[in-house]
């Protein structure tokens, strides 16, 4: 009877030890398949593109002084319209034109007097454009100063008084650019793959980046360049 049953037992433990070793063949292979997968390269793409600026905030600046307070309020008020009269005669609208309240300074209130000072009261006035219309406000800059000729002294560019340029479309030019700095880090990966004898697979990550907006060169601040670097990480194949 225990004989009957030894011959049946070898037969189970040998499918039983063939079945181990299938299984872990089966595992080594998919465990160095897996590895293979691992071999990668990763890559940056740049992308750059100069733009126009298409908003412009230029801040218009002059100052006033009198010893008469009332008349120094209607000399600021006077030439206050005569500004933006020549803006408006320059081709800005209404809804372009900021006028901020006139800052006054009385300079015997401030205890101390300096005996070189003629004129008891300073008003410094505030205009400001904002338009699309860059262009025309470049243009308008040069020809302020014929309003000089009628006693208006605009202060000039002053580094915490600079006419602002921005640029805000940037949707409209995000597609292309992101497709250009991909492209780029593409023919960078196919470069290390091909030195290194392997071929480019398909991408593990990617990561687009920031864009960032900045002058192009501290003459021309109404050109900008936008920049995106992309990083993305490409698995290698024999």
């Amino acid at each position: 009877m225990e004989k009957n049953n030894i011959l049946p037992a070898l037969l189970l433990g040998g499918f039983l030890c063939a079945g181990l070793v299938y299984v872990g063949q089966t595992a080594s292979t998919a465990l160095l398949q897996m590895k293979a997968m691992e071999r990668t390269v990763t890559v940056k793409g740049l992308a750059e593109k100069e733009v126009k600026a298409n908003v412009a905030i230029w801040p218009i600046n002059f100052t006033e002084v009198d010893n008469n307070l009332p008349k120094l309020y209607e000399t600021v008020q006077q030439k206050t319209d005569r500004v933006v009269a020549f803006l408006k005669e320059q081709g800005f609208s209404d809804s372009e034109i900021t006028i901020s309240l006139p800052s006054i300074e009385d300079r015997q209130a401030q205890g101390y007097v300096d005996p070189n000072v003629r004129y008891r009261y300073s008003a410094k006035v505030n205009l400001s454009v904002y338009t699309p219309q860059i262009d025309l406000m470049l243009n308008t800059r040069k020809q302020m100063i014929s309003l000089v000729k009628e006693g208006i002294a605009i202060a000039s560019q002053e580094y915490d008084n600079r006419t602002e340029f921005l640029f805000t479309d940037l949707n409209s030019v995000k597609p292309v650019m992101v497709q250009e700095a991909t492209q780029n880090a593409r023919e960078v990966a196919e470069k290390f793959a091909k030195d290194s004898d392997s071929r480019l697979g398909k991408i593990k990550t990617a990561s687009q980046g920031q864009f960032t907006i900045s002058d192009r060169d501290s003459s021309t601040p109404y050109i900008k360049q936008i920049r995106i670097v992309s990083t993305l990480t490409y698995y290698l194949n024999d």
